[in-house]
Formats: structure tokens, sequence, C-alpha cells
């Protein structure tokens, strides 16, 4: 019986690799894996830093957002249904023209100041209206005793532009007159600005004032409402507290301005020690308020108010007919 053979062997062997030559390949190759991973973990990394920066800047102003959202906070207990309609119009026919906002708070919609004066309901309608508009960019707060007098007037080209505003500056002042040893700052720029405010004879005035929208805005307004500051005998209750934070906290002095009272908040009554008759108001003027109306049993805001409301149609009449001429 025969057998066959087994396949005879090549005379040409394949080569064998180096032992060497694998574990180099095998190194080089996890030592570019490794590189690799790194490269494309800091190309994430870079994407993810420049979007956020750059959603941010889109979410601050939108098509169609209002630059400024006007806020005025309405005492329906103490205001007619009439008056009320007056001030709100007085509002929203500047708004239109430049394309704000308004916004109308009650008072008795914040409960929460419990058995503080009900003044201070300003500060949660503040942070209400930031709530709601939260990509507009200013907040201006304005009594309801108070009239905008010249609606052709721009909050940014007649105070907030930052060229504009360091012309307005007030350098270097008492923060409450006439002597406060606390000075506003004397080198501040104007794009560094998130607090636009008045003074008169008497002090800082809140019945209207202007705000940036922000983080910085949001913790302002947390500050002025700290429950301790409410829990004071302040005379003036909330106008004094912002007297004492923006006098005690540098984190906010280093945000304000402080500019003439006449830019923003004239007076329609001659009081010495607020100013007298250099705060009186003049045709003009962008704002007059009623100051001290709410609170003289002598006076009548509504009264005063119409009485201004009278004045400004006749200046509007005066206008029409000199553009018709």
């Amino acid at each position: 019986m025969h057998f066959a053979y087994p396949p005879r062997k090549s005379s040409h062997p394949p080569a064998y690799p180096a032992r060497g030559l694998s574990r180099s390949l095998s190194y080089n190759q996890r030592r570019q894996l490794k590189i690799g991973a790194i490269i494309l973990c800091s190309l994430v990394f870079l994407i993810l830093v420049l979007s956020r920066l750059f959603s941010n800047g889109v979410e601050r102003i939108q098509p169609g957002t209002p630059e400024v959202v006007i806020v005025t906070l309405i005492d329906e207990e103490n205001m007619s249904k009439d008056y009320i309609a007056k001030v709100q119009d007085n509002r929203n026919e500047y708004a239109a023209r430049h394309g704000y906002a308004t916004f109308f708070p009650t008072v008795s919609s914040y409960p929460s100041i419990n058995d503080s004066p009900r003044t201070w309901s300003l500060v949660p309608a503040l942070r209400h209206a930031l709530t709601l508009h939260p990509h507009s960019t200013y907040i201006f707060a304005l009594s309801p005793h108070a009239l905008i007098m010249n609606p052709t007037l721009n909050l940014r080209t007649h105070i907030l532009a930052p060229n504009r505003l360091e012309k307005l500056m007030l350098r270097d002042k008492p923060v409450v007159p006439p002597d406060s040893v606390i000075k506003t700052f004397g080198n501040l720029k104007g794009d560094r600005i998130d607090l636009v405010l008045t003074q008169d004879g008497e002090g800082l005035c809140p019945g209207s004032f202007v705000l940036k929208n922000g983080e910085w805005a949001q913790f302002f307004l947390e500050t002025w409402f700290d429950p301790l500051y409410r829990s004071y005998n302040f005379q003036k209750a909330e106008a004094h507290a912002l007297e004492h934070i923006i006098q005690w906290h540098p984190t906010i002095l280093t945000k304000l301005a402080l500019i003439p009272q006449r830019t923003l908040n004239t007076y329609n009554t001659d009081i010495a020690s607020r100013g007298g008759a250099d705060a009186l108001y003049q045709d003009g003027d962008f704002v007059v308020r009623l100051v001290g109306c709410d609170t003289d049993a002598a006076r009548s805001c509504e009264g005063e108010f119409e009485a201004m409301r009278v004045k400004l149609g006749a200046q509007k009449m005066r206008e029409g007919l000199k553009g018709g001429g």
C-alpha cells in the first residue's frame, strides 16, 4: 500500500516581522491616538466656549426686542381709574414713538413687603420687569406722579449713549448732599455705568432713574430689597435704603452715574429744600415730577397731573403749527 507524500515545504519561507518593529508600530499608533484625542477635545472645548460667547451676545439684543422698558408702579388704592388711564397713556404714547415697551405693575401684586411701607413695592416690580423682558437693555423706572413732557427725546441719545453719559456725569460729587464724605468716582467710563440717577437738595431721587439689565441689576435689586433694610425705620423707606447701599457698597457705587437733575427729574412745584427754582420744569425738559403731591394733604396729584397734561397738549399743538408752517 502506498501513502501520499506530505506537501513539500517551500524553499522561500515568509519573512517573520521583527518583534521590536511590531512593538514599535503599536507604540506609535497609541501615541498618535492620544495626540488625536487631545486635539479633538481641545477643538470641542474651543467651539463650546466660542458658541457660548456668541450666543450671549445674540441673546442680549434680538430683532424686535424693545431696548427700553418703562416701568410705572400703580397704586390702585390711591389712584382713580381715570388718573391711572392718563398715566398709562402718557407712557404708552412715548414708548410707541421710540419702539419701547411699558409695564404697569400694581402695588397689590407684591404682598411680600409685609409691614414695610407700600413704596417698597417698587423694587420687586423692577425685578418682575427684568423677568418679563430679559433681553431688553434698560429699565426706565418712573413714578406714577410724573409726566414725560418731551416725547421727542430718545433715552439713548438724550442720556444713555456712553459718550453722552460721560459728558453728563457729575464726578467727585457727594452722593447725599450737601456734604456726604462718599463721592462719585471721577474716572468712570460711560460704557461701565449700570445705574443712572439724579439728586436734589434732599438726596437721591428714585422717582425717575434708569437701570441697565443684566446680572449686576439682579444683584443691585436683591441688595436693595434685603429684609434687613426693610426692617430699618428709614424716614423715607426705600429712598434712604438706596442712599445707604450706594454709599457703603463699593460694588454699587462703581456702577453709578449721577447726572444733572434737569436731565431726568424736574419738578412742577418750587420746593426750596429740593432745589427751588433751579429744579422747576421748563419747556423742553424731558420729565416733570409732581414731587410730594402724595404726602401733602393740601395738594392733589391728579389735579396737578391734569394741569401738566394740558400744558403738554398745548406744547404739542404749538409744535404742530410750527411744523405746518
